[in-house]
């Protein structure tokens, strides 16, 4: 089976919620979703992260797009699809763990720093590419990816993207189809109100960096 995700179904952040504890993990869900967020990631080396999985499955499932990241071998990718998941984010290009994210119907988002890396993901069925971390690739670098990948193949920067136009804009200006958010997002001691001012900001200036490309390219 092939993934059945569609990623016009959702605003293409990803949120990145290291450290979360299953006590807390539906309230701190409720607020990213009620700010617009549709795409939740909980990294394997969070406390009890399967656990955490397991419930926002549970409650949110149906509607959102729920899992793991760093994941990263085959016996993980399948404790993390026996939660009923439907997203597989890896740190790294492991074609075993994307072909089986992908024939159980998770959007599955590799991590790519390389063209072969990047190729060999696509080749193996990913969703879309988690470019990580951005800081090594760069703005050129991805450019020049950009620029040999198939059209219309997703490329999401991670890593020290910050909730400003600025900081998102040189990306979506090269053809970055979204990003995954990590600490300046989220973390664990954060409390719930904070999380909500940068989760919509977040979206906000996502929303505006989008704008402003679309009229510098004239659409």
């Amino acid at each position: 089976m092939k993934s059945n995700f569609e990623l016009d179904n959702h605003l293409p952040l990803i949120a990145i919620i290291r450290g979360v504890l299953p006590q807390n993990v539906i309230a701190v869900a409720e607020v990213l979703i009620e700010s617009g967020f549709t795409m939740l990631e909980v990294p394997l080396n969070s406390p009890n992260a399967l656990e955490s999985i397991r419930l926002l499955v549970n409650k949110f499932g149906e509607k959102y797009c729920i899992g793991a990241g760093t994941v990263t071998s085959p016996e993980l990718a399948q404790q993390v699809i026996d939660t009923g998941a439907n997203l597989v984010v890896t740190p790294n290009c492991n074609e075993d763990v994307i072909r089986m994210s992908v024939a159980a119907g998770c959007a599955t988002f590799p991590g790519v720093v390389t063209p072969t890396e990047a190729f060999s993901a696509l080749a193996a069925g990913a969703t879309g590419l988690k470019l990580f971390p951005i800081s090594m690739i760069g703005l050129e670098g991805f450019k020049a990816l950009k620029s040999v990948l198939p059209e219309g193949t997703a490329c999401y920067p991670v890593g020290g993207i910050e909730p400003t136009v600025e900081s998102m804009q040189p990306y979506i200006n090269i053809g970055a189809t979204g990003f995954g958010l990590g600490s300046a997002l989220y973390k664990p001691a954060m409390s719930l109100e904070q999380i909500k001012v940068n989760a919509i900001s977040y979206v906000k200036n996502y929303h505006q960096a989008c704008q402003q490309s679309e009229l510098r390219l004239g659409k």
